[in-house]
């Protein structure tokens, strides 16, 4: 038997899918009748239950994707695809401290909640008073507001205060998800663990080249830009092939690893030429004579 408080996921014959705290005294009323709430307690997860109209519906447990998908919004949200390669690349886990800025709608919120677990611990950033109520509201309605720590109104520009008023709550991973992040970048080392890794979610080209500028001056290291992109599959054996549409681009996103530069280190690196002429660029760009670095054509290239 289901308790009161948790949470449910009903889905109709035709796929339609109705995510709800289960409360015995709201039942739920839909177009192919209403669902009691004791019939769904009485119930397990996998079975099926029935409208008072004999119609049935499927009972299963969300999964993190369903409870993403589900964040109620008033922000462009993170979809799961991004947000699976964000948990794995970042290396979130039980017990992990990660930071995050903006809030926006919460479902990166959502996630980070969920996967650091009661050991672990959020400390997410958001300007707007409005996006951070809705944040709020919808962790609540997971049960993962014990896990978040939300920082309303305050400008990231003046530092990330709240992980690093108190000895030893430095960050295992830090995620901006803001217009301008490589305002903020000078400000992400002293957030973070050495040699953490750090995240950026951004919309168009232009920003990204502004942000790989700022990360060049920066201690960082192990740049990474990429895109993720899904095509799903039609599940009919005997008519196997892609769907018409797919979830395509919805933004780049740029990885880094805090890590402090070395000349020692950079001296022993093997570089090609076009690693030579992008090392003599960034040189350029920061005044420290990259012409001089600007190396032949070798006969490999």
């Amino acid at each position: 038997m289901l308790e009161p408080g948790q949470l449910v996921l009903l889905i109709s014959p035709k796929g339609k899918r109705y995510m709800k705290v289960l409360d015995l005294e709201q039942d739920l009323h839909v177009q192919e009748g209403i669902l009691s709430m004791a019939d769904v307690a009485a119930a397990e997860f996998g079975s099926v239950v029935y409208t008072h109209l004999g119609k049935p519906f499927r009972l299963v447990r969300p999964s993190l994707a369903d409870m993403v998908k589900g964040v109620r919004r008033q922000t462009q949200v993170l979809y799961p695809k991004e947000i699976g390669y964000l948990l794995v690349k970042l290396g979130i886990g039980a017990g992990k401290t990660v930071i995050e800025a903006g809030s926006g709608s919460g479902s990166f919120t959502v996630a980070l909640s969920h996967t650091v677990g009661s050991t672990g611990r959020v400390y997410t950033y958001e300007r707007r008073p409005e996006f951070a109520e809705l944040c709020r509201k919808n962790l609540e309605r997971y049960g993962l507001a014990g896990h978040v720590e939300q920082v309303v109104g305050h400008d990231i520009a003046d530092g990330f205060v709240k992980n690093t008023a108190e000895a030893g709550t430095l960050a295992d991973a830090l995620f901006l998800d803001v217009r301008t992040p490589w305002e903020y970048v000078h400000h992400i080392a002293s957030a973070i663990k050495p040699g953490s890794p750090v995240a950026f979610l951004l919309p168009t080209i232009s920003q990204v080249s502004d942000l790989l500028k700022a990360l060049e001056v920066a201690p960082f290291a192990d740049v990474e830009v990429l895109e993720v992109l899904v095509r799903r599959w039609k599940t009919v054996p005997d008519r196997l092939r892609p769907e018409d549409r797919m979830v395509a681009h919805t933004g780049f996103l740029v990885f880094a690893r805090h890590q402090e530069r070395m000349d020692e280190f950079e001296a022993h690196r093997t570089l090609g030429t076009r690693e030579r002429k992008q090392e003599a660029a960034r040189l350029e760009r920061l005044g420290e004579g990259g012409e001089a670095a600007e190396a032949p054509e070798s006969e490999d290239e």
